[in-house]
């Protein structure tokens, strides 16, 4: 995930080291089970331990997008080993989709997993802490799963597992999507989600719906998030050069300056949220980096400014970029300068199926407990699961992983700790969805 809300429900407190596989969240008491989940339970305990080793392997080996080869080869293999139908690699560069198609005729489903990690040097307690370092646009950098992919990965190797062992009573097929470059390609090549919908990763066989999770470093463990409707937003990324006439900074009568018309532009640029937009559209401007100058008296020649765009409402994405061109056509012309404006349109906005996410509520509500389930506010943060979601009716929630009592840091962070007793609850959560989706309805939990 490129950016995360923030839960109103569980505030991140004060820092603290997470103990290791400590705390095993309990499954609902067998006498209140139905069949299905009472056998999702008995070939999860099978599994547990073996697929909370993986994710431990997968987090002490991250690697960053479109080059998850080690992950997408140990991914192949333990699908193959569950007797997958199909086993596919080497989708949009390392993606891997695997096929199981169950004893009873029904629809097909898919679920998907991310499996990429960040150029973020990891600073966790964990014995099984990345310790790996590679070269990420030209600096020497440290590598770890700082945002849960390695949890996602788990969960669904895990969730492939459970429902491996059901096959003969499966009434459909699903799609297993192990995606890489969540996080984005590399500058200069394509990857993610987007690449592998052109590919055709959603046809043959074509799902009639996806779903997905991502893990949330703000929930405890045993807890699950959802926003029905608009969940994430779309996430768009500016490039600006701003040109002046360079000058000795005592004589700035000689020059055009540069860096007085991109000030104005950061003004400026608030009132497009604030004066340009309908008030209860929700979007942001943000400018990140502001680059120019060589020395303290120089008016430099250019300077650089980049920041990223959020909207929900293709309207308001459109008013924005036609509003950053009209005000930097405008200042620049005032200051005597010229601009460059590079808009380059991101991941789309991630909205849950409102019918998809009625009728499959009540199946987490069941499994996790009603009063695990919480309703999370839309966030500007973005997620390229929106390409899936655009094409398929689409699920897509948010998994605890902080240990009752502890905490962790924020995603894309040094201390980002996502603890192993998530995984099962993970697991949990999804096979039961999978199952229920195909077998046509979602039972609604006890009054």
């Amino acid at each position: 995930m490129r950016d995360v809300p923030r839960s109103r429900r569980f505030p991140l407190g004060a820092a603290a080291a997470l103990a290791v596989a400590v705390f095993v969240p309990s499954a609902p008491p067998l006498a209140a089970q139905q069949p299905q989940e009472a056998r999702v339970e008995e070939i999860l305990a099978q599994v547990r331990d073996s697929i909370i080793r993986l994710r431990e392997h997968i987090h002490q080996y991250p690697e960053l997008g479109n080059r998850e080869f080690k992950t997408a080869e140990l991914v192949a293999n333990h699908l193959r080993s569950l007797g997958f139908d199909e086993v596919e690699t080497g989708i949009a560069h390392t993606g891997v989709v695997g096929i199981l198609r169950g004893g009873l005729p029904g629809p097909v489903v898919a679920v998907r997993a991310d499996m990429d990690a960040l150029p973020v040097t990891e600073f966790t307690p964990f014995p099984f802490k990345s310790t790996v370092r590679t070269t990420y646009l030209g600096q020497e950098v440290g590598v770890s799963h700082a945002c849960g992919h390695d949890i996602h990965v788990a969960v669904q190797l895990g969730v492939a597992s459970v429902l491996a062992g059901m096959r003969d009573e499966l009434p459909g097929t699903v799609k297993f999507i192990f995606q890489p470059a969540e996080e984005g390609p590399p500058p200069g090549e394509d990857g993610g989600a987007r690449m592998m919908v052109a590919e055709g990763v959603l046809q043959d066989p074509a799902p009639s719906a996806i779903f997905g999770l991502h893990s949330f470093a703000e929930m405890e463990v045993g807890k699950v998030g959802f926003t029905s409707g608009p969940a994430l937003a779309a996430v768009d990324h500016f490039k600006i050069r701003i040109l002046g006439l360079q000058s000795h900074g005592a004589a700035p009568h000689l020059g055009i300056d540069p860096v007085v018309m991109a000030s104005q532009a950061v003004s400026a640029f608030q009132t497009i949220r604030s004066r340009n937009l309908p008030p209860l559209e929700p979007s942001v401007v943000t400018v990140g980096i502001i680059r120019g100058g060589t020395r303290f008296n120089i008016i430099p020649h250019v300077v650089e400014m980049e920041g990223t765009v959020r909207t929900y409402n293709p309207d308001v994405r459109d008013a924005v970029e036609q509003r950053m061109g009209e005000i930097l056509a405008g200042i620049t012309a005032a200051g005597g300068g010229t601009f460059e404006l590079d808009y380059d349109r991101g991941t789309p906005a991630t909205i849950n199926d409102p019918e998809l996410g009625a009728r499959m509520l009540p199946t987490l509500e069941r499994v996790i407990g009603a009063e695990n389930v919480v309703a999370l506010d839309p966030t500007m943060g973005g997620e390229d699961f929106a390409y899936f979601a655009n094409e398929v009716p689409g699920f897509y929630f948010r998994l605890g992983q902080v240990l009752p009592g502890g905490s962790s840091g924020g995603h894309h962070t040094p201390d980002f700790q996502a603890d192993n007793s998530a995984v099962p609850v993970g697991i949990r959560a999804m096979s039961n969805l999978l199952l229920d989706y195909l077998k046509g309805a979602a039972p609604r939990s006890s009054p």
